[in-house]
């Protein structure tokens, strides 16, 4: 493909996906195929010739789009947002073409630079206090990984290495492997299985926090495993707090937990991975309250913010503890600036200057809204509970009864496919999550889902009934 044909063609992939976007709600949004449905589609080897593009595009339509859950439906409710803009889309393309690595400042200084402003941007719009931004007197900074697991992880690891460091200070005689098979971290019963995994990987043990009526960790509860632990000779050394947990959308109590970890000297690492990006909007920003007790913060962009995946922000307050846990470099990438980013800075450039900050509120609150409407039919169907406090986008219910009937319902939404839910368990109990997900999603979608929801669930009854 020469310079003349990827005009041509790019100009057609653009209308190719402005199509799929505008139509996207006519697509069934959950796929009807079965495992290993695309191996017999495809040759089992890689062509010898080259194929033409008409040809890749053909399957695209063929192959893929069969097997597409599509998550950018304003009937797709599972998980979280996925976002997507037109903005970030255009970034991305740029960020393609442009084609620079990142690695060091000298690799592409505009990489890293934008990150930075970016982030300190971003860190604005949160209103982080000013000892996580990079533009200011403070030792901290931003930077974006990939996910808010990966984050977890970098942390963690940070956490890990401060803490032998610490150690060594007191015992220098103590070995690494010695001080590591001490060290406990912490974490909600309902934290992402990530950061039970950033332990695995960081070969350090991860004690799981019991949550309250409202599924949030006290600070009660975290003080009294502390002391147990410490008295029993281990370290406790890190503790990832959770606002908005994936199943609940539940927000642990910084505000007393931050004082705790501090005082104990014990990392507090912030995942807000979903709803950290309210945190924009006034009236969600208490939410964030005790993030000044934080060693690290961190949430997407990429789920919430019209930032298209992969955009996770991360903060920390001493961007040292960072670099120098993970600070080995060969001498063919010595520069005077140490410092690193990609541009995947672009999209958050983009979507900021294209929507602005009130653009960006406007979206979020419209989501929220869209949520509470379907917390208020739920509670009108006498049939159906609410299982967890609506505080964002998300709406945890189920149908009264057992949770065998539960999962038919959604085996049945899932069979049918014309809107996509996924469970979670709280408190042993099988319960739906309705998540607000799409950039499109109008109130007529909620109406539409809620009524589908309703009907399914009135054959499923009168089914249960009939048999007894």
């Amino acid at each position: 493909m020469d310079a003349a044909e990827f005009r041509r063609r790019g100009k057609e992939m653009v209308d190719f996906v402005a199509d799929y976007l505008e139509n996207i709600e006519h697509r069934r949004v959950y796929p009807d195929v079965e495992p290993g449905y695309l191996r017999s589609m495809i040759p089992s080897e890689a062509p010898l010739e080259p194929e033409s593009y008409e040809d890749v595009l053909k399957d695209v339509d063929r192959v893929i789009m069969p097997g597409i859950t599509h998550w950018q439906s304003p009937h797709f409710h599972a998980y979280f947002p996925s976002a997507s803009s037109y903005p970030a889309l255009l970034a991305d393309m740029l960020c393609g073409g442009l084609g620079c690595i990142g690695f060091t400042w000298a690799a592409s200084p505009a990489c890293t630079e934008l990150e930075t402003v970016m982030l300190d941007w971003l860190g604005k719009m949160l209103q982080l206090p000013e000892d996580f931004l990079a533009g200011t007197k403070g030792q901290g900074g931003g930077v974006i990984q990939g996910t808010a697991s990966e984050a977890t992880l970098m942390a963690l690891l940070a956490a890990r290495c401060k803490a032998v460091k610490c150690v060594h200070e007191s015992d220098p005689q103590r070995s690494e492997a010695d001080i590591i098979s001490k060290l406990i971290a912490y974490t909600s019963e309902e934290a992402h299985s990530s950061v039970e995994r950033a332990g695995l990987i960081g070969g350090v043990g991860i004690r799981m926090v019991a949550t309250d009526e409202h599924f949030s960790v006290r600070a009660e509860t975290l003080e009294k495993m502390v002391a147990e632990d410490k008295a029993a000779g281990f370290i406790p050394f890190f503790f990832c707090a959770t606002l908005g947990t994936t199943p609940s959308c539940a927000f642990d109590k910084i505000t007393e937990l931050g004082p705790l970890c501090n005082a104990e000297n014990i990392w507090m690492h912030i995942d807000a991975a979903y709803a950290g990006s309210s945190f924009i909007c006034p009236e969600f920003r208490p939410l964030l309250d005790g993030v000044e007790f934080a060693d690290s913060f961190n949430f997407n962009p990429h789920k919430w913010l019209l930032v298209n995946f992969d955009c996770s922000a991360m903060w920390v307050k001493k961007r040292t503890d960072l670099i120098g846990a993970f600070k080995l470099d060969p001498v063919y990438l010595k520069y005077d600036n140490q410092e690193s980013g990609m541009f995947r800075s672009l999209k958050l450039w983009f979507v900021f200057r294209m929507y602005g900050q009130s653009g960006l509120q406007a979206y979020i609150r419209k989501h929220v809204e869209l949520a509470k409407v379907f917390e208020t039919m739920v509670k009108k169907d006498k049939r159906f509970e609410i299982c967890a406090e609506v505080v964002l986008g998300l709406v945890c219910f189920r149908l009264k009864g057992s949770d065998e009937l539960n999962e038919a319902l959604l085996k049945e939404m899932t069979h049918l496919g014309r809107i996509h839910l996924v469970p979670c368990k709280l408190r042993g109990r099988f319960v739906l999550r309705f998540a607000v997900c799409g950039r499109t999603t109008e109130l007529r979608h909620v109406q539409e889902a809620w009524t589908h929801i309703t009907e399914l669930s009135s054959e499923l009854l009168l089914k249960k009934r009939n048999e007894a």
